[in-house]
């Protein structure tokens, strides 16, 4: 029991900082051209989502580390709604992950 806690503690899983998101028709995207503007409707002050398996499990605001983008926490879920994330089958449907409107709460949290 104990190698197998260990080894599914050492799974690397893929995490996703979402900035913002907005459904665009076909032929908009198709339009693009380098140099093209895609506004999102978020404000540049909102938080940011971290994303596990298509799931918000925190959310944070950017950060430069070095010469690189970081994440600051700000509040994350539960260890049971974690691991609920990192174990849910990648073959399953995308749950909407969006946080819940008024308290900046999301799933889990």
């Amino acid at each position: 029991m104990r190698d197998n806690l260990s080894a599914i503690l050492s799974l690397e899983v893929p995490i996703v900082v979402r900035l913002g998101q907005r459904s665009l028709r076909v032929g908009e995207v198709l339009r693009w051209v380098p140099g093209a503007l895609i506004e999102l409707p978020k404000n540049a002050d909102e938080p940011l989502e971290l994303l596990v398996n298509n799931r918000c499990i925190a959310i944070g605001s950017a950060v430069k580390v070095g010469e690189n983008f970081g994440l600051r926490v700000e509040r994350i879920g539960s260890v049971p709604a974690r691991v609920e994330a990192v174990s849910s089958s990648a073959e399953q449907a995308p749950r909407d992950s969006t946080p819940p409107a008024g308290a900046g709460t999301f799933p889990g949290g």
